[in-house]
């Protein structure tokens, strides 16, 4: 009795003062409790999910969770980029004049998509072997460094042929990057953006490349849809490679719009420096959207069956 006497007229106690819980792990809807240190949170700002709290009475925010395991294999993927990091530095620190190409002008310029080339086996035949999605990105950057080889020497005449080579090359990344989901908006978005920059070249175009520039146009918009119709910014299905993806088809739109300006209509100011800023850019971030790659062999054949 006074012992619960006592306890009874014990005031009550503070909050201030009560010993904090320790963090229980995230109950995902898969039915299973997964650890807190398994996942970091990811502020985005304009990006999350909206969910309604135990207890609350209205929605509130929840920023997009990333698995750590994301977060690692970006890591992991730097030491593999530092010789493309270096050649690129290598081009432009020499900045050798275009006026007067050469075979080493050539080796140079193409360096950091030979490294590229590089970073994609570095991962092991057998990654490029099992995954369709990755070796069609491998052989885009074959193509493209046959294009910048031909574009060295656009003066001589291979203007066209370069033309030719990037064009195949947005044909193989389109087709990595696949056709699911289809995202019509996304495909209605880049078309307008497409027939836009079109409109902006036709002025300045003559003869054949009325309408080589008209299918180029179309093949790298075609490719920027594909690329950015996966892209998603919140909820539990985020994927880095995906970011990667996107991002890389807007800086190869930027390096060539700049290209076709330079070259059809006026002098774009610093051109060099901006067409090959981008397009290095371009290149490694679509070469690391292979690195988890879409759909391995098996995924792609039951697709194919189907």
């Amino acid at each position: 009795m006074g012992l619960r006497a006592a306890t009874r007229g014990a005031p009550p106690r503070s909050p201030l003062l009560a010993r904090p819980q320790p963090a229980r792990g995230r109950e995902e809807n898969t039915g299973h409790v997964t650890r807190k240190r398994d996942f970091v949170d990811l502020h985005v700002f304009g990006a999350g999910r909206r969910g309604r709290g135990p207890g609350e009475g209205g929605d509130r925010w929840r920023p997009p969770v990333l698995p750590l395991s994301c977060v690692l294999q970006v890591k992991s993927e730097g030491p593999k980029l530092v010789p493309f990091f270096k050649a690129t530095c290598v081009y432009f620190v020499l900045w050798l004049p275009s006026s007067s190409p050469s075979w080493v002008s050539t080796l140079i310029k193409c360096l950091p998509i030979f490294c590229l080339w590089l970073f994609l086996l570095a991962h092991g035949l057998g990654f490029l072997l099992a995954h369709p999605s990755a070796t069609r990105i491998f052989v885009g950057l074959v193509f493209s460094a046959v294009g910048d080889a031909f574009l060295i020497w656009q003066d001589q005449g291979y203007f066209v042929h370069g033309l030719l080579m990037f064009a195949v090359t947005h044909m193989f990344y389109a087709s990595a990057f696949g056709m699911r989901p289809l995202a019509l908006r996304t495909g209605l978005v880049m078309a307008v953006l497409s027939g836009l920059c079109y409109a902006l070249l036709y002025p300045c175009l003559s003869g054949a490349f009325t309408y080589l520039v008209g299918v180029y146009v179309a093949l790298i918009g075609f490719m920027g849809w594909r690329a950015m119709a996966g892209l998603r910014l919140a909820g539990a299905d985020w994927r880095w490679t995906e970011l990667a993806a996107g991002s890389g088809a807007l800086f190869f739109m930027i390096s060539d719009l700049t290209i076709a300006l330079n070259k059809f209509c006026f002098p774009v100011p610093y051109s060099r420096a901006l067409i090959m800023s981008t397009y290095y850019a371009a290149q490694m971030l679509v070469a690391l959207s292979a690195v988890e790659s879409r759909e391995p062999v098996e995924h792609y054949r039951l697709s194919k069956a189907n």
